[in-house]
């Protein structure tokens, strides 16, 4: 059952720079901060104000182009050229770029709605068990933004407090934010539980705390510290409440979110009242997510991102029975999502044939759209992203312990990922693997089982492999810029209005 979190907001944006306004104009009916944080009913409602940015379009709609499209498994034809331009040519020339700075500002309104839960939340007179949990949420949550920010920007400023009129805060260095994402998700994971009750479904858990406390360690290469909170999910106390579901396509479908490999999923329903993404506009807001519009096929949706061929390629295993590995018709649709090819693929209700003819040779992502219920796309999709799945865990843990010089246990966890989609055992398939090897193997692995769920270009940054030489398969990375192109540009309004904020390298 789908969680319905109230949602509800506290403030609009989060002003970075602080400038100055002329003119104050007191709305009578609106709540103020003085006059809220009083109640546990209070505290809720500001936590649900946390979560309730995820809907917002910078980071349901635009964010998944800049780590699904601009990496190599993804590309971009639309006739929007700005789209094409900075989501995925690397070719961008205006640093306030909408698209951009809105994956920005939403980001950011995430950060202060969790800071206002974190400052004001203690002095709250409530339940000291249920105190500790919205804070952990609120850190959670936070560090979860701050993930998006560093792994997009970089060098960003570090807001800790809730801001007031006339703060400038300056960049923080890369080091710095991830060490306060360290921070966040230690403090959140040992102040959150390890399940919660159906009406709270879909909350932050002390595993959802681990697991992206793990990404961060391995983002920065910190295999070492990245296995205590991998082993807590793989071989500890995690083992009883997360396993992998039978049926792979299972973490796609709107009738099985919330399930056991589920450790993370933003929460997405209809509102069909909704007129605006700005979820400060209640009750119009729209509670669930447009990218499936904008991923969809031509002539479903509205096709501005698609995915390369190459990666249909990567499915090259048979399972043990002979048949094709069923991931490859989960995660995408093209003329051969069905295997006895174009004229039995369907595409919302016709054939590929039918629609496309049998020479196109277009790739969409499948996972997160909406053809197992009906036969057309729209702004209001209620399937639910899965942000972190126990299937990710496995394979960080694998990667993690062949870092450390543990490849012969590493194997036992790309095994269980295997033999789920029917392949044999990597340890029977590909015993004896070098350290090196492994690491190779585990990147097919990982375009396998994860394409399309946004971790590809952190995946690439992590092993040192965004470049030019890319273009073999991505032909917009012959425009990539080493040292430039790892980080999109700070945006240049903010600059202007704060002079603390210093740009990202050669831009």
């Amino acid at each position: 059952m789908k969680n319905k979190l109230i949602l509800w907001t506290l403030a609009g944006a989060l002003a970075l720079t602080g400038c100055d306004r002329n003119l104050t104009i007191v709305n009578p009916n609106q709540v103020t901060t003085e006059s809220f944080w009083k109640t546990d009913a209070d505290a809720l409602v500001g936590v649900n104000a946390v979560y309730s940015t995820t809907h917002r379009g910078g980071i349901s709609r635009w964010m998944p182009f800049y780590y699904i499209i601009r990496s190599d498994e993804g590309r971009s034809q639309s006739p929007a050229t700005d789209i094409v331009n900075n989501m995925d040519q690397f070719l961008i020339i205006d640093y306030n770029y909408g698209n951009a700075y809105a994956v920005w500002n939403d980001n950011y309104i995430g950060v202060n709605r969790a800071n206002q839960v974190i400052d004001n939340v203690p002095a709250i007179p409530m339940d000291a068990n249920l105190k500790q949990r919205y804070l952990g949420e609120a850190k959670f949550l936070r560090a979860m933004y701050y993930y998006h920010l560093v792994t997009l920007f970089g060098n960003v400023p570090l807001v800790l407090k809730t801001p007031v009129v006339g703060d400038k805060p300056g960049s923080a260095t890369i080091a710095q934010v991830w060490a306060q994402i360290e921070t966040d998700l230690t403090e959140a994971a040992a102040a959150l539980p390890t399940t919660y009750p159906a009406a709270d479904l879909g909350r932050a858990t002390k595993g959802a705390a681990y697991a992206l406390l793990a990404r961060a360690y391995l983002q920065q290469k910190k295999y070492t510290e990245a296995l205590t909170p991998l082993q807590w999910l793989a071989d500890g106390d995690g083992k009883s409440i997360y396993a992998l579901v039978p049926n792979y396509r299972d973490n796609f479908l709107i009738s099985t979110e919330n399930n056991k490999e589920s450790v993370f999923e933003w929460q997405f329903q209809i509102n069909p009242a909704e007129n605006t993404d700005d979820d400060s506009q209640t009750p119009n807001q729209n509670y669930g997510t447009s990218l499936a519009q904008f991923f969809g096929p031509s002539g479903i949706g509205w096709s501005d991102g698609e995915a390369q061929r190459w990666p249909t390629r990567e499915f090259n295993e048979r399972t043990t029975t002979g048949a094709r590995d069923p991931r490859l018709e989960a995660s995408f649709l093209f003329d051969s999502t069905d295997v006895r090819g174009p004229a039995f693929t369907q595409i919302y209700g016709q054939t590929f044939l039918q629609r496309y003819g049998a020479d196109n040779k277009r790739v969409w992502f499948r996972k997160f759209q909406n053809d197992h219920w009906k036969n057309e796309e729209g702004y209001r999709s209620p399937n639910n992203w899965r942000y972190i799945r126990y299937a990710d865990v496995l394979l960080m843990y694998a990667e993690a312990l062949n870092a450390t010089g543990k490849t012969t246990q590493a194997y036992a966890y790309v095994d269980q990922v295997r033999q789920r989609a029917g392949l044999a055992k990597l340890s029977v398939a590909k015993p004896g693997l070098t350290q090196a090897q492994f690491l190779d193997q585990l990147k097919h692995e990982r375009v396998t089982e994860l394409s399309g769920e946004g971790w590809r270009w952190n995946d690439l940054a992590r092993w040192g492999d965004l470049g030019p030489q890319l273009a073999n398969r991505d032909p917009a990375f012959s425009t990539f810029v080493r040292g430039k192109s790892e980080l999109l540009p700070i945006p240049q309004l903010d600059r202007d209005l704060n002079p603390n904020l210093v740009q990202n390298p050669n831009y």
